[in-house]
């Protein structure tokens, strides 16, 4: 036993020690967040206000409890700031009790051949690359496994704090109440342990319960607003997550241990994997590798089961697993780390160059974290820059619309982030669906496609060269301020309650007009136009309709002309979160 032990640990620091200063991904950003909150609100750090894709919100409906963020707070409040070695080194404790939570599950199950079914499980690529995160996932396993291992040994009063540790990770610990009830009655324990199967219920619903006495607000509430509001749990989603997910199953083990999961039956083990991948392709939406972790254990016991007469077989598909896990390792650690090397130097340079003007970041995941580390600021949807702000942006990421101030974008340096392996999880063009299938349905991809290009840029100020500006011309877009949303339909865009202008003076007076449409769900009726801050036109009209405002001819002075149109009432819909005014096709002097 002891030997076991030391091997099962020696094999989880090879895995791990290489990669202790793994860059910040994925949503370590948001956990981090949480954890800097919890440093003033320990109690509430899902209090958290910062921006997800451009709009304003805090972690109130985020999908998991606030546990993992607890244990960062902790080693926050500890070391005293945010540091990826330290981190990482307590993180790999969570390995550790995740990996011998698992070996004593295997040595009830298989003992002739616990030692190669733990190893199996430790090699799982998705332990291997996901295990290096900050994520939920880690601590979720960890306790997962170890409430399990103390129920099968019989220790109830540990198996308890286990199961509450487990439960404040992730919602889906409620799958324990059916996995664990299952195995009390084949032991013929439930009728003394039943209370053991109340625990994740009581757990989540107390969460909730004291988040909505705090706060007002239930998490389970909020997150459901916010499926509502991305549409993730429509069907089309669901049939591309179960793709994902079935697909990542096959790779778990390779298609030798797969193989294996199709053959051996032993009970328990198969009604803990079967029910496990039942309700991730019903809860889940994104199809990530990592969502399946939970059920690698009973995975990796029944390939050792069904090979244990053929061990070279149980070391093949451990030589495969740990091919794959530890190539896709690498090439995620380059990827991240490539963020933390643009960022390092571009804010360097930033420094240098420029002095203190305003670095904006219209990204996410670890390229946020960095640039805000160092001073940059999150753009908001239809965040309003100026000439002389820089711009840090990467391809990958969703881009959220800004505006200039009628200035114009000038790349100064840029980074091709292209690990030199030819796998990847994520990146441009790539099909992987490994951590969301937003991006693909393959587990992985083999591509030498770059996984990212980040640059930074800066707003330099140009002069308008339009005087009339129809919504669906590319080239009004420079000439926007203020206060208009992207192209619609490829005619028109909606703006919220004001919106400004750069225009070219024409030759002499002209008539300043703006078409615009008012739909039925506006409450606003009083437009207004003014030119270089004078009121030149307002209208009130009766009903909802199109309608055009013009005014008479009107002198103009200098090389710029700055409008501003403006309605009495902005609204928002339901799923929405912009704040609308009115619909526009074109302003500007008449043509």
């Amino acid at each position: 036993m002891r030997r076991q032990i030391f091997i099962v640990i020696a094999f989880v620091l090879l895995l791990r020690l290489p990669f202790l200063d793994q860059a910040i991904q994925g949503d370590d950003f948001y956990y981090l967040a949480a954890a800097q909150h919890a440093q003033i609100d320990p109690a509430h750090p899902h209090h958290a206000k910062y921006v997800f894709l451009g709009e304003p919100m805090d972690m109130r409906g985020h999908p998991h409890p606030p546990g993992n963020a607890w244990i960062l707070a902790g080693l926050l409040a500890l070391l005293g700031d945010i540091r990826e070695v330290p981190f990482h080194v307590a993180y790999l404790l969570l390995s550790l009790v995740a990996a011998l939570s698992m070996l004593a599950l295997a040595r009830r199950f298989v003992p002739p051949r616990a030692l190669e079914a733990t190893l199996l499980f430790c090699a799982v690529p998705a332990f291997v690359v996901n295990g290096n995160s900050l994520e939920a996932d880690l601590p979720f396993l960890a306790f997962w496994l170890l409430s399990i291992a103390l129920v099968v040994a019989g220790r109830a009063g540990l198996a308890a704090i286990a199961i509450v540790l487990c439960s404040l990770m992730a919602y889906q610990s409620v799958l324990l109440i059916p996995i664990l009830g299952l195995w009390l009655w084949h032991e013929g324990e439930l009728k003394r342990r039943w209370w053991l199967l109340l625990i994740p219920a009581a757990v989540l619903g107390g969460y909730n319960l004291f988040e909505r006495i705090t706060s007002g607000d239930m998490p389970a509430q909020v997150l459901n607003q916010h499926f509502q509001t991305y549409g993730l749990q429509r069907l089309e989603m669901k049939l591309k997550s179960a793709i994902a997910l079935s697909g990542h199953l096959i790779v778990m083990f390779t298609p030798i241990g797969f193989y294996a999961l199709l053959r051996r039956r032993q009970w328990f083990l198969s009604a803990w994997v079967g029910l496990f991948f039942a309700a991730a392709l019903v809860l889940f939406f994104a199809g990530s590798a990592r969502y399946l972790l939970p059920l690698a254990a009973p995975f990796a016991i029944l390939v050792a089961l069904h090979y244990a007469q053929r061990p070279m077989m149980i070391f093949a598909c451990l030589a495969l697993q740990l091919a794959l896990g530890l190539s896709l390792a690498w090439v995620n650690y380059e990827h991240w780390d490539g963020y933390r090397r643009f960022t390092a130097n571009a804010m360097k340079d930033v420094q240098v160059e420029y002095g203190r003007q305003r670095v904006w970041v219209n990204s996410e995941w670890g390229l946020r974290y960095y640039t805000e580390a160092r001073g940059a600021l999150p753009i908001v949807r239809g965040q309003v820059l100026r000439p002389g702000d820089l711009v840090i942006t990467n391809e990958l990421a969703e881009k959220i619309p800004f505006t200039t101030g009628g200035g114009q974008l000038v790349e100064h340096s840029r980074l091709v982030i292209q690990p030199a392996l030819p796998l990847r999880l994520i990146g441009l063009g790539v099909k992987s669906g490994y951590s969301s299938v937003g991006f693909g349905l393959w587990p992985f991809d083999i591509t030498t496609a770059p996984v990212d290009i980040v640059t930074i840029s800066q707003i330099v100020e140009k002069k308008p060269t339009l005087s009339w500006l129809p919504m669906a011309t590319p080239s009004t877009e420079s000439q926007i301020i203020s206060g208009v949303y992207t192209l619609e339909n490829g005619a028109w865009r909606w703006m919220s309650g004001r919106a400004v202008f750069f225009l070219k003076p024409p030759a002499g007076p002209r008539p300043l007009r703006a078409e615009i449409v008012i739909p039925d769900m506006a409450p606003g009726r009083t437009v207004t136009l003014t030119l270089d801050g004078v009121e030149v036109l307002k209208k009130t009209f009766d009903k909802p309709d199109t309608y055009t405002l013009e005014t008479p001819p009107l002198p103009t002075k200098g090389d710029t002309a700055v409008v501003t149109l403006s309605i009495d009432k902005d609204f928002s819909v339901p799923g929405d979160n912009r704040k609308l005014g009115l619909i526009l096709t074109g302003i500007g002097f008449q043509p």
